[in-house]
């Protein structure tokens, strides 16, 4: 009796296991795998969907996007971006949690509260609180440096400000990920590193940051696939202006798809974008296993 409760129980796990995995596997085909075929398919057509275009170009699309001027601008100015934000999200948060990990004080879990708050609040309000904060006549930074400058509408400032703002909103997440590979670390490695005479700063060099490789990499790898689609911040502060300095390629894309409905050229463009993400994560990965 006890063997065919057992043998049914069975029998309805591995169905329901069944049921999960297939309806996942559906939802990520109808939502997913179809619409990424689909753009595709469309990238290689003069594609407008409000007036029922839809003529094949073959190559003239990315040839079009190979020669425009704006597109690599944007590219610039996304690799630009990510690279500056990323070097000082790792590098922020890697200090802040080493300082709050070795350091004596208590209520660290309260610390981790606070630098993760802006990472949790949406990217829409920020870049409008930021956004008051960069004003040129009422703004809280001018009021403190005494100036008048227009931050978000001078070509030279306005991306290194949208740089800014991203870096404190989101540098709280490196500091969470980065303390709970400190907590995660063997004991017994950084015991023997004491025992064989290792300072604090050579048991950082040489033990900490070795072992925190891993995370390290998944920070990079994260902060690159979510900051080469970076678009809310720009479209909330500058529309992609003064002129074109903060153009970044989701805000290109977007442009062309949503404002000027040539779906088939914004298609190719997000498929040149998504070469350029796989291409600079790959690399990541590599120039990380050549150090190990």
């Amino acid at each position: 009796m006890f063997k065919k409760q057992h043998a049914l129980q069975s029998k309805s796990e591995i169905a329901l296991r069944n049921i999960v995995v297939s309806g996942t596997l559906i939802f990520y085909l109808i939502f997913l795998i179809v619409p990424i075929g689909i753009a595709l398919v469309g990238s290689f057509h003069e594609w407008n969907p409000l007036d029922g275009t839809y003529r094949f170009l073959g190559l003239e699309n990315y040839i079009n996007i190979m020669k425009s001027g704006d597109f690599w601008n944007s590219i610039w100015n996304t690799i630009l971006f990510s690279v500056v934000v990323i070097f000082f999200r790792v590098g922020l948060g890697f200090l802040c949690a080493y300082a709050i990990f070795s350091s004596l004080i208590k209520f660290k879990g309260f610390y981790r509260a606070i630098y993760y708050m802006p990472v949790v609040t949406p990217m829409i309000a920020v870049a409008y609180v930021w956004k008051f904060i960069y004003h040129p006549q009422i703004g809280l930074l001018n009021h403190l440096l005494g100036t008048h400058v227009n931050w978000l509408m001078n070509a030279n400032t306005a991306l290194i400000a949208i740089m800014a703002m991203t870096i404190w909103k989101d540098f709280g997440y490196a500091v969470v990920m980065f303390m709970a590979g400190l907590y995660s670390l063997p004991e017994d490695a950084m015991e023997a590193a004491k025992v064989d005479g290792c300072t604090g700063v050579q048991l950082l060099r040489y033990v900490t940051l070795p072992l925190l490789k891993p995370m390290t990499l998944f920070v990079v790898v994260t902060s690159i696939i979510n900051y080469l689609q970076a678009y809310v911040q720009v479209m909330v502060m500058t529309e992609g202006g003064p002129g074109k300095a903060t153009y970044l390629s989701s805000y290109i894309i977007y442009n062309e798809a949503f404002v000027k409905y040539n779906f088939g050229y914004a298609s190719a463009m997000a498929f040149i974008l998504f070469v350029v993400t796989a291409v600079l994560t790959v690399i990541s990965f590599r120039v990380s296993a050549d150090k190990v």
